[in-house]
């Protein structure tokens, strides 16, 4: 187990959960204003996706991830910045002609999906290491639109956290980091419990654990109702953990959580509980090898 456990906070994620509940940040203003209290709650990165302030729905603007980064820097936190490069990716198959795309998809270039990071050069960005069944449709990582990604994220000064979402992902991400596409010295990330992914198990977090490279940081988080009990799991097993309103909506059963900081001081108090501390944002940097 780590003395120090890194945590993370996902504040608002890609799915379409803006307005449909009360607790999840949608403006620039109120992701922002969540990263930052999810940090004074004992987060020490904040994992940030986007949206429309007008409808709520996931985004790729350039300009509303530049506010809130910047809301972020002028505040005076020390949160870790970590943004997603997921979006881009989700592929609907229509049902009647060739190749046809169906509605719901918004399959975007590698450089479109990187922009962001490149214009804002924040600590962390993520980086899907495969393709997947999600849910009805399918989000996309071929190979070389991964290598392509990865290019540009290096050039920006940026450490990828590496999302592995079955084990092929990981083999993928073994073999770049063979060829030098990757940082040698890796920070994986485990997502369980997505459907049609790899399950939230303590079973599968073991085998996952096995996969990486000896002395890499890693982390894993699961999905909803699991949250929590893979957090303990990862803990145990020596990785770092990841909690927020982009993948659990709950405190515990029929309980919502008024926003981020309740997660994350939840998990705080498991990771205290269990025998670790949780790392501050200074710690975290010197774990992870960010500049």
């Amino acid at each position: 187990m780590n003395p120090r456990t890194i945590v993370t906070c996902a504040v608002t994620g890609g799915d379409d959960t803006g307005f449909k509940y009360p607790s999840v940040p949608v403006t620039p203003e109120q992701i922002a204003n969540e990263c930052v209290s999810a940090c004074k709650a004992g987060a020490a990165v904040a994992h940030i996706h986007v949206r429309n302030p007008e409808t709520g729905k996931p985004s790729m603007e350039l300009a509303l991830y530049r506010e809130v980064v910047e809301r972020i820097r002028s505040s005076g936190s020390e949160v870790v910045i970590n943004l997603t490069t997921g979006p881009g990716a989700r592929f609907m198959p229509g049902d009647a002609g060739v190749n046809e795309v169906g509605k719901g998809s918004n399959l975007q270039s590698p450089a479109e999906r990187v922009k962001h990071i490149v214009a804002l050069k924040p600590d962390i960005c993520s980086l899907d290491m495969g393709t997947l069944n999600f849910g009805k449709g399918t989000l996309v990582n071929v190979p070389r639109h991964i290598e392509a990604m990865a290019a540009e994220i290096r050039k920006a000064g940026v450490k990828p956290e590496l999302e592995v979402f079955d084990t092929g992902h990981v083999a993928l991400a073994l073999d770049m980091i063979r060829r030098g596409l990757l940082d040698p010295n890796p920070l994986f990330q485990a997502v369980l419990g997505v459907p049609w992914g790899a399950p939230a198990t303590g079973e599968t977090m073991m085998l996952f654990k096995t996969l990486f490279p000896k002395g890499s940081q890693w982390a894993a988080f699961g999905i909803g109702r699991h949250e929590f009990p893979m957090l303990a799991q990862a803990m145990v097993l020596g990785g770092h953990v990841r909690v927020g309103l982009e993948d659990n909506l709950y405190l515990s059963r029929g309980v919502p959580a008024k926003n981020n900081a309740a997660l994350v001081e939840r998990a705080v108090e498991i990771v205290r509980l269990l025998g670790s501390q949780a790392a501050t944002p200074a710690e975290a940097r010197v774990i992870l090898g960010l500049r």
